[in-house]
């Protein structure tokens, strides 16, 4: 997916962000795997505290507080700011619960926010993963991926 999605990126002459809370790092990783990423792909953020949420994102303390970070609103904040950062052309949020611990009585585990961003737009997916704690990590990617490829085709708009 990865490599389909990087393809799609040179293809079109954008360039990539990321902020990853729950995925560590993994869709960088990914994406990075691709021989000549670096044409697309400019970096990204690994917020897994609020802390660095707040500090690289400029995600706001009262947001945090009042939706938690596995939110939509969080993952759209921090999205954008990812993008601004950056000067990206799109940039890709993620955020959720991976697991076994972490869930509330309303975020379950698997609870995972995935957000893109162009600075014209921002699509927000919401999705509950059921699998284990790495493989929900994995699928995270996944989905973060296609939905950027299912974006650059026109699918989604």
């Amino acid at each position: 997916m990865e490599e389909v999605v990087g393809e799609l990126l040179r293809e079109k002459g954008l360039n990539l962000t990321v902020a990853e809370s729950c995925t560590g790092g993994l869709l960088s990783a990914r994406l990075v795997n691709v021989p000549g990423s670096s044409q697309y792909f400019l970096g990204g953020f690994v917020v897994y505290s609020n802390e660095l949420k707040t500090k690289l994102l400029s995600v706001k303390k009262e947001l945090l507080q009042k939706h938690g970070a596995v939110s939509e609103e969080v993952c759209r904040a921090m999205c954008i700011s990812a993008l601004e950062e950056t000067d990206a052309d799109i940039s890709i949020a993620i955020t959720g619960i991976a697991g076994p611990s972490g869930a509330t009585p309303t975020k379950p585990v698997g609870l995972t926010y995935i957000a893109l961003s162009t600075g014209k737009e921002v699509i927000v997916e919401r999705h509950l993963l059921k699998l284990g704690r790495n493989e929900n990590r994995f699928l995270a990617t996944q989905l973060a991926l296609n939905l950027l490829r299912k974006f650059l085709l026109g699918v989604i708009r």
